[in-house]
């Protein structure tokens, strides 16, 4: 109760570990609410003081954390069960860890359950692969993205016989405008028992900051907690942003939030493709300049982001882009892998055990910045295809 009266009033908590003959280090209450949990967290700097060892809110600084840790070759698996995130638990306090040297706050690089959700419905919408050039319509904008997102959401299930569909916007206003909400409301009293009401949001932006959001074509929008995203200090990727919003029942008050957000970085507004670093998007770009190359030579090419990991006899490994080529001519088809690699990671992925499971899956091409910037990307993929 405490910590719920702290955080609903906008108060810091002052530890009096240190006595009172100096300043108090400082709490400040804070709600987790992918563990549906309150904790307390310290607020540290040059002049404030810390914990006395023995103080049970003395701990060594956490490493590993998901900024640092989530990589583009963390595992990917496909969500289980159905497209939701929320679920119907009780609100409890997060406890003091066990004396076994367990530290809850230490962070593998898993990946957290909204993007998996966010890449689970590009996989069903397809955004992910392009089609030849002769296939696809002579202009694409972003309402055609955003409308093949919601067919795809038809097709899946956030509870039983509760369609994604019915609950997915995609415009920041359905939350400004509190419709959303009124959505969420309105089948809340039809919801199957052990599943919590929930909805989502769908917001194209160009950027994203601490817990901010800035969609294109509307106001800021505010979540509940910092926005997730692969774009991290040490793997700084550049708008714009595909964001999902998760919208549920909030904790602290009688009513609905935006609770939680994911940002995943895509090639543009005109093609949702999802990219793990900076340089996928460039080198996306160079394929996309080469095929009408290709097609000008009778030859049809398929490009795929693949979202999840596939499986080979050597284990479980996820391209960065998987290219397929028919010769229009003879009707023959041929796939190669590509690697996007800085200069560095391209000598150590030469004697990598990854490069020999990739192999499983097709021809293994790598490119690196200097192809790319050379211009090289068509003559490489032309050597690799040898049609």
């Amino acid at each position: 109760m405490l910590v719920q009266q702290a955080r609903a009033g906008s108060k810091w908590i002052a530890c009096d570990c240190l006595g009172t003959a100096q300043n108090p280090p400082i709490l400040t209450p804070a709600f987790l609410s992918e563990a549906e949990t309150y904790y307390l967290r310290r607020l540290t700097g040059g002049r404030r003081p810390d914990h006395e060892v023995d103080c049970p809110f003395f701990r060594d600084q956490v490493t590993n954390r998901f900024t640092h840790a989530l990589t583009g070759k963390t595992q990917a698996d496909p969500p289980t069960a159905y497209f939701e995130v929320l679920k119907p638990v009780p609100e409890k306090l997060a406890q003091r860890p066990a004396d076994d040297g367990s530290d809850d706050r230490t962070r593998s690089a898993s990946v957290p359950r909204l993007a998996r959700l966010l890449w689970r419905l590009l996989a069903v919408s397809r955004l992910n692969v392009i089609a030849p050039a002769a296939h696809e319509p002579p202009e694409r904008s972003i309402v055609d993205e955003f409308k093949t997102l919601r067919r795809a959401a038809g097709a899946i299930e956030i509870a039983p016989g509760i369609e994604l569909g019915r609950l997915l916007w995609t415009h920041g206003e359905a939350l400004l405008s509190r419709r959303a909400f009124a959505g969420i409301r309105a089948l809340a009293g039809r919801w199957p028992p052990g599943h919590a009401p929930q909805g989502f949001l769908t917001l194209f932006a160009q950027r994203f900051q601490g817990a901010m959001i800035y969609p294109a074509g509307c106001d800021p929008v505010r979540i509940e907690n910092r926005v997730q995203s692969p774009s991290v200090r040490d793997n700084r990727i550049e708008g714009p942003y595909l964001v999902i919003v998760v919208v549920g029942e909030h904790p602290e008050a009688s009513g609905y939030a935006a609770l939680r957000a994911y940002a995943q970085p895509v090639f543009s507004g005109k093609r949702f493709v999802p990219i793990a670093t900076e340089f996928e998007r460039h080198v996306l770009r160079s394929i996309l300049q080469a095929r009408p190359a290709f097609d000008r030579a009778g030859v049809d090419m398929v490009i795929e982001k693949p979202i999840f990991d596939r499986l080979t006899p050597l284990g479980a490994c996820r391209p960065d882009f998987l290219l397929e080529a028919r010769s229009r001519l003879t009707g023959e088809v041929r796939q190669i892998v590509i690697e996007a690699l800085s200069e560095p990671s391209a000598r150590q992925f030469e004697s990598n055990v990854m490069r020999a499971c990739l192999e499983r899956i097709a021809p293994v091409v790598a490119l690196t910045p200097s192809d790319v910037e050379r211009g090289q990307v068509l003559d490489r993929l032309s050597s690799a295809f040898q049609f």
